[in-house]
Protein backbone atom coordinates (compact mmCIF):
# COMPACT_ATOMS: atom_id res chain seq x y z
CA UNK A 1 0.00 0.00 0.00
CA UNK A 2 1.06 3.32 -0.59
CA UNK A 3 1.64 6.00 1.90
CA UNK A 4 0.21 9.28 1.57
CA UNK A 5 3.59 11.13 0.52
CA UNK A 6 3.79 8.60 -2.25
CA UNK A 7 0.76 9.02 -3.56
CA UNK A 8 1.18 12.51 -3.84
CA UNK A 9 4.30 12.42 -5.65
CA UNK A 10 2.81 10.05 -8.02
CA UNK A 11 -0.18 12.37 -8.90
CA UNK A 12 2.17 15.03 -8.76
CA UNK A 13 4.28 12.98 -11.84
CA UNK A 14 0.92 11.67 -13.63
CA UNK A 15 -0.37 15.53 -13.46
CA UNK A 16 2.90 16.88 -15.20
CA UNK A 17 3.04 14.35 -18.31
CA UNK A 18 -0.38 14.62 -19.04
CA UNK A 19 -0.15 18.09 -19.19
CA UNK A 20 2.73 17.91 -21.71
CA UNK A 21 0.67 15.19 -23.36
CA UNK A 22 -1.97 17.84 -23.66
CA UNK A 23 0.25 20.73 -24.74
CA UNK A 24 1.61 19.19 -27.90
CA UNK A 25 -2.15 18.12 -29.30
CA UNK A 26 -3.23 21.71 -28.55
CA UNK A 27 -0.50 23.27 -30.09
CA UNK A 28 1.00 20.92 -32.26
CA UNK A 29 4.25 20.97 -31.45
CA UNK A 30 6.95 18.71 -29.75
CA UNK A 31 7.03 18.78 -25.93
CA UNK A 32 8.60 16.71 -23.25
CA UNK A 33 8.77 15.92 -19.95
CA UNK A 34 11.68 16.36 -16.91
CA UNK A 35 14.53 13.84 -16.84
CA UNK A 36 12.53 10.20 -15.78
CA UNK A 37 14.41 7.37 -13.85
CA UNK A 38 12.69 3.93 -14.24
CA UNK A 39 10.31 3.41 -11.65
CA UNK A 40 8.56 7.03 -12.88
CA UNK A 41 9.27 5.20 -16.41
CA UNK A 42 7.07 2.10 -15.21
CA UNK A 43 4.71 4.26 -13.59
CA UNK A 44 3.64 6.37 -16.28
CA UNK A 45 3.09 3.53 -18.74
CA UNK A 46 1.06 2.17 -16.64
CA UNK A 47 -1.27 4.60 -15.78
CA UNK A 48 -1.55 6.94 -18.79
CA UNK A 49 -2.31 5.52 -22.46
CA UNK A 50 0.66 7.07 -24.57
CA UNK A 51 -0.19 8.00 -27.99
CA UNK A 52 2.03 9.61 -30.53
CA UNK A 53 5.11 9.83 -27.84
CA UNK A 54 8.39 7.97 -27.05
CA UNK A 55 11.17 8.17 -24.45
CA UNK A 56 14.96 8.76 -25.15
CA UNK A 57 17.90 8.99 -22.88
CA UNK A 58 20.61 9.56 -25.52
CA UNK A 59 22.53 5.96 -24.70
CA UNK A 60 20.96 2.22 -25.42
CA UNK A 61 20.05 1.20 -21.80
CA UNK A 62 19.62 4.64 -20.29
CA UNK A 63 18.73 4.99 -16.72
CA UNK A 64 17.18 8.23 -17.11
CA UNK A 65 14.82 9.22 -20.23
CA UNK A 66 12.82 12.38 -21.18
CA UNK A 67 9.28 11.43 -22.51
CA UNK A 68 8.92 13.34 -25.85
CA UNK A 69 5.40 13.71 -27.79
CA UNK A 70 5.09 14.84 -30.90
CA UNK A 71 1.69 16.06 -32.86
CA UNK A 72 0.57 14.39 -35.87
CA UNK A 73 1.79 16.76 -38.39
CA UNK A 74 4.93 14.78 -37.99
CA UNK A 75 6.10 11.17 -37.75
CA UNK A 76 7.67 9.41 -35.08
CA UNK A 77 11.31 9.01 -37.19
CA UNK A 78 11.08 12.83 -37.28
CA UNK A 79 10.55 13.39 -34.21
CA UNK A 80 13.63 10.80 -32.89
CA UNK A 81 15.57 13.23 -35.78
CA UNK A 82 14.55 16.38 -33.65
CA UNK A 83 15.68 15.57 -30.13
CA UNK A 84 19.03 16.99 -30.78
CA UNK A 85 16.69 20.34 -30.78
CA UNK A 86 16.44 19.45 -26.78
CA UNK A 87 18.93 17.42 -25.42
CA UNK A 88 22.73 17.43 -25.58
CA UNK A 89 25.55 16.00 -23.06
CA UNK A 90 28.40 18.18 -21.41
CA UNK A 91 31.57 16.51 -21.45
CA UNK A 92 34.46 16.63 -19.12
CA UNK A 93 37.59 15.90 -20.30
CA UNK A 94 40.45 15.21 -17.18
CA UNK A 95 43.90 16.57 -17.54
CA UNK A 96 46.38 13.22 -17.36
CA UNK A 97 47.69 13.60 -12.96
CA UNK A 98 43.32 13.45 -12.75
CA UNK A 99 42.42 10.67 -14.38
CA UNK A 100 41.17 7.64 -13.28
CA UNK A 101 40.23 10.01 -9.97
CA UNK A 102 36.97 10.84 -9.97
CA UNK A 103 33.77 8.73 -10.15
CA UNK A 104 29.94 9.16 -10.99
CA UNK A 105 29.21 10.38 -7.29
CA UNK A 106 31.76 12.78 -8.26
CA UNK A 107 30.03 14.33 -11.15
CA UNK A 108 26.80 14.17 -9.89
CA UNK A 109 27.65 16.06 -6.54
CA UNK A 110 29.49 19.05 -8.30
CA UNK A 111 25.99 19.45 -10.56
CA UNK A 112 23.85 19.60 -7.46
CA UNK A 113 26.53 22.03 -5.97
CA UNK A 114 26.13 24.05 -8.70
CA UNK A 115 22.02 23.97 -8.13
CA UNK A 116 20.80 21.52 -10.42
CA UNK A 117 18.28 19.38 -9.92
CA UNK A 118 18.29 15.87 -10.58
CA UNK A 119 15.24 16.18 -13.04
CA UNK A 120 17.44 18.16 -14.96
CA UNK A 121 19.87 15.66 -15.58
CA UNK A 122 20.39 12.49 -17.46
CA UNK A 123 22.22 9.64 -17.48
CA UNK A 124 26.30 10.39 -16.35
CA UNK A 125 28.24 8.26 -18.48
CA UNK A 126 31.82 8.11 -16.36
CA UNK A 127 35.48 6.66 -17.76
CA UNK A 128 39.14 7.07 -16.42
CA UNK A 129 38.94 10.11 -18.95
CA UNK A 130 36.30 12.10 -17.80
CA UNK A 131 32.45 11.99 -17.95
CA UNK A 132 29.16 12.86 -20.35
CA UNK A 133 26.81 14.37 -18.94
CA UNK A 134 22.97 14.78 -20.83
CA UNK A 135 20.79 17.57 -20.46
CA UNK A 136 18.53 19.75 -21.56
CA UNK A 137 20.41 22.55 -24.34
CA UNK A 138 18.26 25.12 -22.45
CA UNK A 139 20.93 24.66 -19.31
CA UNK A 140 24.08 23.73 -21.39
CA UNK A 141 25.57 27.31 -21.43
CA UNK A 142 24.77 27.31 -17.32
CA UNK A 143 26.15 24.01 -16.35
CA UNK A 144 29.48 24.26 -18.26
CA UNK A 145 30.58 27.93 -16.86
CA UNK A 146 29.41 27.08 -13.37
CA UNK A 147 31.27 23.65 -13.67
CA UNK A 148 34.36 25.18 -14.97
CA UNK A 149 34.44 27.62 -11.75
CA UNK A 150 34.69 24.57 -8.92
CA UNK A 151 37.87 23.74 -7.75
CA UNK A 152 37.62 20.37 -8.82
CA UNK A 153 37.20 21.12 -12.57
CA UNK A 154 39.35 23.80 -12.92
CA UNK A 155 42.29 22.32 -15.03
CA UNK A 156 39.36 20.02 -17.09
CA UNK A 157 38.50 21.10 -20.43
CA UNK A 158 34.37 20.91 -20.46
CA UNK A 159 32.60 21.50 -23.71
CA UNK A 160 29.03 21.18 -24.73
CA UNK A 161 28.49 18.09 -27.59
CA UNK A 162 25.80 16.90 -29.76
CA UNK A 163 23.80 13.63 -28.20
CA UNK A 164 25.16 12.06 -30.88
CA UNK A 165 28.57 12.02 -29.86
CA UNK A 166 28.45 10.92 -26.10
CA UNK A 167 30.80 7.88 -24.76
CA UNK A 168 29.56 4.58 -25.18
CA UNK A 169 27.94 3.40 -21.93
CA UNK A 170 29.92 0.48 -20.35
CA UNK A 171 27.73 -1.53 -17.25
CA UNK A 172 30.57 -1.94 -14.92
CA UNK A 173 29.92 -4.41 -12.28
CA UNK A 174 31.57 -7.03 -9.72
CA UNK A 175 30.27 -10.65 -8.27
CA UNK A 176 29.88 -10.84 -4.87
CA UNK A 177 28.38 -13.27 -2.73
CA UNK A 178 25.66 -12.83 0.35
CA UNK A 179 24.65 -15.18 2.56
CA UNK A 180 21.02 -15.07 3.53
CA UNK A 181 18.63 -16.95 5.62
CA UNK A 182 16.26 -16.13 2.49
CA UNK A 183 15.41 -14.40 -0.09
CA UNK A 184 12.97 -12.01 1.44
CA UNK A 185 13.96 -8.52 0.31
CA UNK A 186 14.59 -7.12 4.28
CA UNK A 187 17.04 -10.61 4.76
CA UNK A 188 18.74 -9.38 1.12
CA UNK A 189 19.03 -5.75 1.72
CA UNK A 190 20.59 -6.60 5.23
CA UNK A 191 23.62 -8.43 3.48
CA UNK A 192 23.51 -5.86 0.45
CA UNK A 193 23.83 -2.53 2.72
CA UNK A 194 25.49 -4.33 5.11
CA UNK A 195 23.24 -3.56 7.90
CA UNK A 196 21.32 -5.29 10.77
CA UNK A 197 17.54 -6.99 9.49
CA UNK A 198 16.23 -4.19 11.57
CA UNK A 199 17.65 -0.90 9.35
CA UNK A 200 16.96 -2.54 6.36
CA UNK A 201 13.45 -2.78 7.37
CA UNK A 202 13.68 0.96 8.08
CA UNK A 203 15.41 1.43 4.39
CA UNK A 204 12.02 0.11 3.04
CA UNK A 205 10.19 1.94 5.27
CA UNK A 206 11.69 4.77 4.05
CA UNK A 207 10.96 4.02 0.60
CA UNK A 208 14.59 3.73 -0.57
CA UNK A 209 14.10 0.31 -1.63
CA UNK A 210 12.86 -0.74 -5.01
CA UNK A 211 12.57 -4.29 -6.83
CA UNK A 212 12.61 -3.53 -10.75
CA UNK A 213 12.38 -0.16 -10.18
CA UNK A 214 8.90 -0.48 -8.12
CA UNK A 215 8.59 0.68 -4.69
CA UNK A 216 8.49 -2.15 -1.98
CA UNK A 217 6.93 -1.50 1.19
CA UNK A 218 6.89 -5.11 2.46
CA UNK A 219 10.39 -6.99 4.23
CA UNK A 220 8.92 -10.05 3.47
CA UNK A 221 8.63 -9.65 -0.33
CA UNK A 222 10.25 -12.19 -1.94
CA UNK A 223 12.88 -11.59 -4.86
CA UNK A 224 14.11 -13.89 -7.31
CA UNK A 225 17.06 -14.67 -9.60
CA UNK A 226 17.49 -11.29 -12.23
CA UNK A 227 15.48 -9.10 -10.21
CA UNK A 228 16.87 -5.84 -9.62
CA UNK A 229 17.28 -4.58 -6.36
CA UNK A 230 17.94 -0.45 -5.74
CA UNK A 231 18.79 0.58 -2.58
CA UNK A 232 19.12 4.48 -2.54
CA UNK A 233 22.10 5.58 -1.16
CA UNK A 234 23.83 1.86 -1.72
CA UNK A 235 23.52 0.96 -4.35
CA UNK A 236 22.37 -1.16 -7.56
CA UNK A 237 22.48 -4.87 -7.63
CA UNK A 238 20.87 -8.01 -10.15
CA UNK A 239 19.89 -11.24 -8.17
CA UNK A 240 21.66 -13.90 -9.29
CA UNK A 241 21.90 -17.81 -8.62
CA UNK A 242 21.62 -19.37 -5.44
CA UNK A 243 25.11 -21.06 -5.24
CA UNK A 244 24.19 -23.29 -2.38
CA UNK A 245 23.08 -24.16 1.32
CA UNK A 246 24.71 -23.92 3.90
CA UNK A 247 24.89 -26.34 7.16
CA UNK A 248 22.59 -23.82 8.80
CA UNK A 249 20.24 -24.13 6.44
CA UNK A 250 21.27 -20.48 4.81
CA UNK A 251 21.39 -19.51 0.73
CA UNK A 252 24.45 -18.01 -0.96
CA UNK A 253 23.35 -16.00 -3.72
CA UNK A 254 25.45 -14.60 -6.67
CA UNK A 255 24.57 -10.80 -7.01
CA UNK A 256 26.22 -8.61 -9.53
CA UNK A 257 27.19 -5.14 -7.74
CA UNK A 258 26.86 -1.95 -9.92
CA UNK A 259 30.26 0.09 -9.31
Amino acid sequence: MQNKYEKDDSQILIAKVQDKQKFCKSKNKITYSDFLNQAEKKLILKRIKLERAFFYGGCENSEREVLFFYPEKINEETAQKAVNNFISAVRICLPNDMKGKYEHRNYLSALIKIGMMREKIGDIIVDENGADIVIFNINSDFIVLSLSQLTRFKKCKIEQISINDIREKKDNYEYILINVPSLRIDAVVSELAKCSRNIANELIEQERVFINYENVNKGSKIVGCEDIVNIRGKGKFIIGDTIKNTRKGNLVVNVKKYV
